[in-house]
Formats: structure tokens, sequence, C-alpha cells
């Protein structure tokens, strides 16, 4: 049994376009017909290969399900399998729910799969771009044990978890970003609008102007004259350095560099320390091999010398040092997450000393976002203010001389 998409005409003459499983294009519009439908297109649902990085295919529709997508599916398969519903009918109720066509296609194309005797791990592997290596791992070690339920729970759980961090880290910066964008715009109005027409009256009197009026106007003229080249220059930069960006070790002193920076370093190390300690914990409580939850918690981590180091940590545990001795020597993991992790590894509760290694991380960083914009927000508002400052006394400097000459 494959999965199909279909175009049709329902019985009010709307057109209609969804997935549907069967043997062959004939039985899907036959199932059409018996709705009441017309139909206009039945086509299988196509896999190309997808990227080296990834392995494995991925949906022709060219649209990956995004962290929230795997989230609510995840939450809805943990909820239908651990009410009994055996996995592929699970697989086909969610897909009815999700609302959204190329998520539609993709579990009946899972499903398909698992019909044909395909574990769900290996179904899902089909999809690298939608579930990650850490995600099918968890999956695999669930169907192993026989506890797919609660291994879908915790990883709803965590992909919820990474969720909710990212929308917090989205509106935190949204608020500072409005502000930065409306007094960038109030500044550049006031240099390129106003100081030009205050100057013209100045310029008919030929009064020597102060030399604050004079950079001022000058940096008028030139967001005037040369504004648009400027605008095209940062452009250019940009995409010169995405470009850049692409290669390996270019990518990797840049990776290098913010991690030397003084409060950035702290943040980007913060940041994938938990992602790394919540990722091995949840690995290692779903039963899968330390060595491979090392891997692939490795594998999440976004900063490059990180993962490197993460990288030879694990050859480091599979030649026989100890997980807390090959982490320390990285240089790169807080103390406590250390303490916690050779506390772990002594009690045989590693996964939960990750987990609180985890949270405290993610407090900590919390606290610290918080901290970082309480003191940028008011420095913003000092900043954007003094230029206007600046701009005001400019022009209102010649004014005054201007009155003090006519008394």
């Amino acid at each position: 049994m494959g999965a199909f998409e279909y175009a049709a005409l329902d019985d009010k003459g709307r057109e209609r376009k969804g997935v549907l499983e069967g043997d062959a294009p004939r039985q899907i519009r036959q199932q059409l017909r018996e709705k009441g439908w017309v139909p206009l297109e039945v086509k299988p649902v196509k896999q190309r290969a997808a990227r080296k990085s990834g392995g494995g295919f991925a949906l022709s529709l060219g649209k990956r399900a995004s962290s929230s997508d795997v989230a609510m599916i995840t939450r809805q398969l943990a909820t239908l399998i651990r009410s009994g519903i055996p996995v592929e009918e699970a697989l086909g109720v969610t897909a009815q729910q999700v609302g959204k066509p190329h998520l539609e296609a993709m579990l009946a194309s899972i499903r398909a799969r698992v019909l044909e005797g395909h574990g769900l791990s290996l179904a899902l592997s089909e999809y690298p771009q939608s579930f990650s290596e850490m995600y099918r791992a968890t999956i695999a070690a669930g169907e192993q044990s026989g506890h797919l339920d609660v291994i879908l729970e915790r990883l709803a759980d965590y992909a919820e978890g990474q969720q909710q961090i990212g929308q917090k880290m989205l509106l935190a910066l949204i608020y500072p970003a409005v502000l930065t964008t409306v007094a960038l715009l109030a500044v550049m109005f006031l240099t390129a609008y106003v100081v030009p027409q205050v100057v013209e009256v100045f310029a008919s009197l030929k009064q020597e102007l102060p030399p604050l009026t004079r950079v001022v106007i000058f940096v008028s003229d030139m967001l005037r004259g040369y504004g648009v080249y400027m605008i095209i220059a940062v452009i250019g930069a940009v995409m010169v350095f995405r470009s850049m960006m692409r290669s390996f070790t270019f990518r990797k002193s840049v990776h290098h560099f913010l991690l030397r920076m003084p409060l950035v370093g702290k943040m980007i190390k913060g940041v994938n320390t938990a992602v790394f300690a919540r990722t091995c914990s949840t690995l290692l409580a779903s039963g899968v091999p330390a060595l491979e939850a090392l891997h692939i918690g490795g594998q999440v981590i976004t900063n490059i010398p990180m993962r490197e180091a993460v990288e030879v940590a694990a050859r480091q545990v599979r030649e026989g040092t100890s997980l807390k001795m090959a982490l320390q020597g990285t240089g790169y993991f807080p103390a406590l997450m250390i303490h916690l992790v050779a506390s772990g590894e002594a009690s045989g509760r590693l996964d939960e000393m990750l987990l609180r290694s985890a949270e405290s991380q993610e407090r900590e960083l919390e606290t610290t976002r918080a901290a970082m914009l309480g003191v940028f927000e008011p420095l913003l508002i000092l900043v954007m203010g003094g230029m206007v400052l600046v701009i005001v006394t400019a022009i209102l400097m010649p004014i005054l001389d201007l009155n003090t000459m006519i008394k």
C-alpha cells in the first residue's frame, strides 16, 4: 500500500487536494468517486534523494516540518499510542488532524512504510530534514525496548521545551529590534531631511557655522549623496560574508572568534551546553547507548569548535576515559556540569544529572539574557537620545549665534 496525492472536484464544484492511501491510482479514483467527487489527478507521493548531510529521502513537495509541527505530531502520536492504538492507525489519525497538506502527505507516506513492515524509526529516516538523527535514534530505542509510548512522551516534552526556548529568545529580541529600527529611522530622517532645510536658511545669511554644525551637515550630505551606495555596500558585504561562511575553514574561524568574545562567548557556550546536556539526557533515559548518545548529542551543537571537542571526548570515552575527564579536557563546559556528570557516573544516574545540568544552564541563560536586555534597552535609549541631542544642538547653535549678532 502506498500514499497518493490527489486533486478532485467535490459535489459543489470546488477543487480539493489531499493524500489517500491505496494499492494503485485506480483504487484512489474509486475512493474519490464513492465520495461523489470527480478525480482530476492522482499521483504517488514522490521522494527524492536528500542532501548528503541527512541521507535517506525527503518529500518532493520541498517543505519540511517545522519544530512546532514536529512537537505537535509527537504529542499526538504519544497520546494515541499510550491509549493502545497501533502505530499505523495513530499515524493515520494524526495525518487527518495536522491540517497541512505537506504534513499529511509525509505522515501518509510514513504510515505506508510502516504497513509494509518497516519500523517507525526506519520510516522516519526518509525525512531527515524533518526528523533529526537524535529523534530517530530515540524512536529506535523505544521500539527495541517496547516502550514507544513513554519514549514519545519524552520526545514530545523535549520538542516542546526546545520550542519554548526558541520562542522566548525571539520574543526577547523583538522589543530591542523595534526600538533600534525606530531610533535609526528617526536619526536618518533628521539628518537627511530636517538638517538640509535648516542649512539653507543659514547659507542665505552667509553666516559662519559652528564646527559641530558643519560636522552634522557633512554627515547629512554624505547620507543624501551616497546613502543608496552605502546601503548597496552593506548588502554586498552581508552577501559576501554569507558566501564566505559556506567555507568550513572560515566558519570555524568565526566560531572560534565568537567563543573568545567576553559576553557573546559565554552565551554561545551556555546555549550549546544546555542543548547538548538535554539531548544526551533524553537519549540515555530512552535506552540509547552512552557512546551513541554522546555522538548524537555532539551533532546538535552548532558551534564547530565545541562540536569537534565533543567528538574528541567521545573517542576518549570509547578508549576508556571517564566522561567527566573527557568533557573537562575540552575546556568548554562549566564546572557545575562536570561535577554533575561525575556524580551521575558514580551513581549510575547520568541521565538525571545531565538533565539537572541542562535545567541549571537554561536558568542561568535566562538570567543573563534578562540582565543584558535590562542594560541594553536604557543604554540604547541614551545613545539614540544623545544622537538626537547632537543634531538638535547643531541646529540651535547657529540660531543662538544669530540672535546674539542681532542684539
